[in-house]
């Protein structure tokens, strides 16, 4: 079992940026993918990044060139850069892992874009 812990989201105004973290409990070879997803009200959930080793990141369209995926192995960690947020952003980000096939989720994290 692995359990995701996510931090780092809050309010910001249009134009800000923020930086999500996701600390795994335990190490997590550099074979698994993990990255982000999100889920706005009323919407289902929806992949943000990934990150998978030796690939290059996968980012969804609607943030391509705002959002940085990085991972640092040697914390256990996952980080989501986001920058010039747009009000529609604004969603519970979940960190995700999958590891050897089984599939991890974080609680979430508030993500909130307004002014």
């Amino acid at each position: 079992q692995v359990q995701l812990v996510e931090s780092g989201g809050g309010l910001v105004q249009p134009g800000e940026s923020l930086r999500l973290s996701c600390v795994a409990s335990r190490t997590i070879g550099s074979s698994a993918i993990m990255g982000w997803y999100r889920q706005a009200p009323g919407n289902p959930r929806a992949l943000v990044a990934t990150l998978t080793a030796g690939r290059d990141p996968n980012l969804a369209d609607s943030v391509r060139g705002r959002f940085t995926i990085s991972r640092d192995n040697a914390k256990n960690t996952v980080y989501l850069q986001m920058n010039s947020l747009k009000p529609e952003d604004t969603a519970v980000y979940y960190c995700y892992a999958k590891i050897a096939g089984d599939r991890y989720w974080g609680q979430g994290t508030q993500v909130t874009v307004s002014s």
